[in-house]
């Protein structure tokens, strides 16, 4: 994969991800519960005029809708997770979630629709350093870097 754009901060990776996602009517994110889930929400938002499902790993019976609530975007009902874009999230990469590349590719041979789309979302480069950006036929991963300092009194 070559790098095709640069973006700068929280709100440039939120829209990169609406820009990848196009004129899809439905996203399914699938990732690891409590460590991914919360960015499912976020980028979900972004997304909300359509239809969203998250599930988690490559369970697809723990797939759920995720809908706009007075309090934000949340999990609900039961939800089929065949959709035209799937966004994996980066923790699936992650060594100590013991997530087989295999059983993903598989899962995406399932879930996504014909010319569908697959959509690698991660921070620090995690699909990289894994080596799934060579595994998987992502049709882009959007990497965010992630910076901080931290402040106190003196």
């Amino acid at each position: 994969m070559i790098e095709t754009e640069k973006f700068k901060g929280l709100n440039g990776n939120l829209k990169a991800f609406k820009k990848e996602v196009g004129d899809a009517e439905k996203v399914t994110f699938v990732g690891i519960p409590g460590v991914c889930s919360p960015f499912a929400e976020l980028f979900a938002h972004v997304i909300r005029d359509k239809e969203s499902v998250f599930m988690a790993k490559t369970h697809i019976e723990t797939a759920r809708k995720i809908e706009k609530t007075s309090l934000g975007m949340q999990f609900s009902e039961d939800a089929d997770p065949h959709s035209s874009v799937v966004v994996l999230l980066g923790g699936l990469s992650m060594p100590q979630y013991e997530v087989d590349v295999d059983d993903v590719k598989k899962l995406l041979g399932e879930i996504l629709e014909p010319d569908g789309k697959i959509i690698g979302l991660c921070y620090m480069g995690m699909f990289k350093k894994a080596g799934w950006d060579e595994l998987i036929d992502f049709d882009c991963i959007i990497n965010g870097v992630l910076n901080g300092e931290i402040y106190k009194q003196d």
